[in-house]
């Protein structure tokens, strides 16, 4: 875990106490979601043809996950701040991974379908919760690092995910009678489960009551995220309804689009992508763990240089313009390397833009405004979920190939650059940081 930021006023060893002790939990847990959200995609290599899905079908379905998970997500992040961290996020990490495995028992399109929205709804709330409660413990100043090492869990979900769910589906297929892709989603929803004892009953809801903590330095946690949510609410105090009408959240709203829309597009279709190089199941899961490894380091260099520089907008918007120009390159590739290339260029992008898109409402809002602000702002963006997945599946279905499909993700990276863009032109002031301290270990 990267080291802290030092500086005059600040205690890194406490930060770095928290961090080792918060962290790894929360990553673990991540992990479990974005591995119970994107198997799918390992599944589809086998499923479709045994429930005689289309690519429509399928993509609508893997999509519609998100109209569960949009309509409970704001409800389900106002219930974390009302019943504390530890028990909501526990009852999210059970129900999500018991409805996960139930996905082993689907059989028709119809089914599919009423599964995935009640898996949206039992995860609503979880990614947002962990963005507001990162807040209640890490200082503004080293907010993109501790993100970027939680996000880590997204990649990693697909680095380790994606061989373990191509060797389940290979070698466990016809084991007691179950195809492998349902050996798959009843093995892989158990983490999910599991951490969720473990978060009841090994996760602190505050500093204020954290016991890994002496008292003195639950006290100067304390304060120091009391005196910095105080200075903020200086420069714009917002209330829960401000917060949820507010044009620069609104502009965060579809940033968030674009950012999901890439993220869950790439991870739910590039097994299928990789899939078409003529490559075996076990030889695309392997391959498929290539781009999802320069995900992963790409999150923790742009976050470190982000913390260290104090600049966040062309830390977001940078990366996304690479990872536009990634997907044009796949998309126009007759060679399979470089479409290889490409994509894993695509992937690396959207990986070191996602942990400074969440610095900007953790920036604008503080509390309770904070809470609703980023549940609408992942609700919203979570549309992407659907419509990723949804258009990929639709413009393969109409043309026969992937390449229009990488066309329309190349756009909507493009464009969610442009607005970040706009948007760090809205909040320059309050977006104006002090860099890290001179000769400070990254």
């Amino acid at each position: 875990m990267a080291a802290p930021i030092a500086s005059a006023h600040d205690r890194p060893d406490i930060i770095a106490k928290a961090a080792w002790r918060i962290l790894p939990i929360l990553m673990v847990c991540y992990f479990a979601a974005f591995l119970d959200r994107v198997n799918i995609g390992f599944a589809a290599l086998t499923m479709n043809q045994d429930l005689g899905f289309s690519a429509s079908a399928f993509g609508f379905g893997a999509g519609i996950f998100f109209l569960g998970y949009v309509l409970c997500e704001l409800p389900s992040n106002l219930m974390l701040v009302r019943f504390g961290a530890r028990i909501w996020i526990a009852r999210i990490l059970i129900t999500w991974g018991l409805l996960s495995a139930a996905t082993a028992f689907v059989w028709n399109p119809a089914s599919f379908y009423v599964v995935r929205v009640l898996l949206g709804a039992a995860e609503a709330g979880f990614f947002p919760g962990m963005i507001f409660y990162m807040t209640l413990w890490f200082p503004r100043e080293y907010r993109a690092r501790m993100f970027a090492t939680f996000n880590i869990a997204v990649p990693l979900s697909s680095v380790i995910g994606a061989p373990v769910s191509g060797l389940i589906i290979e070698h466990m297929n016809g084991l007691q009678g179950l195809a492998g892709w349902q050996w798959m989603f009843i093995i892989e929803a158990m983490p999910a489960v599991i951490m969720g004892v473990v978060v009841a009953l090994a996760l602190p809801d505050r500093p204020e009551t954290a016991t890994f903590l002496t008292a003195d330095e639950r006290g100067w946690l304390s304060n120091r995220m009391a005196a910095e949510r105080a200075t903020q609410e200086q420069k714009e105090k917002f209330s829960i309804g401000r917060a949820l009408t507010d044009g620069r959240v609104l502009l965060m709203c579809a940033i968030a689009v674009g950012l999901v829309m890439g993220t869950t597009g790439i991870a739910i279709w590039m097994p299928q992508f990789i899939r078409a190089f003529g490559l075996s199941t076990v030889q695309t899961g392997f391959v498929a763990a290539i781009p999802s490894a320069f995900m992963a380091l790409a999150m923790i260099l742009v976050g470190r240089h982000a913390d260290r520089t104090g600049e966040r907008v062309w830390h977001a918007a940078g990366p996304f313009l690479a990872s536009a120009v990634g997907f044009l390159i796949a998309a126009l590739a007759s060679d399979p390397l470089i479409g290889l290339v490409g994509l894993t260029i695509g992937a690396a992008g959207i990986g070191g833009a996602s942990p400074n898109i969440w610095i900007f409402p953790t920036t604008l809002l503080t509390g309770a405004a904070a809470a609703a602000g980023i549940a609408l702002i992942n609700s919203v963006g979570s549309t992407g979920g659907f419509f990723g997945p949804s258009i990929i599946g639709w413009v393969r279905d109409a043309t026969g190939g992937f390449a229009g499909a990488l066309f329309v993700l190349a756009g909507a990276m493009a464009a969610t650059a442009i607005a970040i863009l706009i948007l760090g032109r809205s909040m320059r002031e309050m977006m104006q940081q002090r860099p890290a301290a001179q000769g400070a270990k990254a």
